[in-house]
């Protein structure tokens, strides 16, 4: 996967303030992530990973989903867990974002 300053500058910001932000909320009591919220916007989340605008977001792969990321602070069965990326929110397991990174 290719990456430029801006996008991993970006994806660094974020990932740092989710996580400082996200030690604050209790995971269980979390309202699932809207696809309309700003964050969500700016890095392509959707709640379906096969309606990801491919030519929007070129670096989305078949396969990629937020069950499979390494931020997704769930069990890969999980429907719905928290995201190191969006502090306070529970992401969709079959979800995706530009901020994927496949789990180690």
């Amino acid at each position: 996967m290719k990456a430029n300053r801006r996008t991993f500058m970006i994806t660094s910001a974020t990932l740092v303030s989710g996580l400082a932000i996200g030690k604050l909320a209790n995971a269980a009591d979390a309202p699932k992530l809207s696809e309309t919220e700003p964050q969500a916007l700016s890095l392509g989340y959707k709640d379906n990973a096969k309606t990801v605008d491919k030519k929007k977001f070129p670096n989305y792969a078949e396969g990629q989903l937020c069950s499979n990321c390494q931020l997704y602070q769930g069990k890969a069965t999980d429907p719905l867990a928290p995201c190191a990326i969006f502090a306070g929110k529970q992401v969709a397991g079959p979800g995706w974002c530009s901020a994927w990174v496949k789990k180690a």
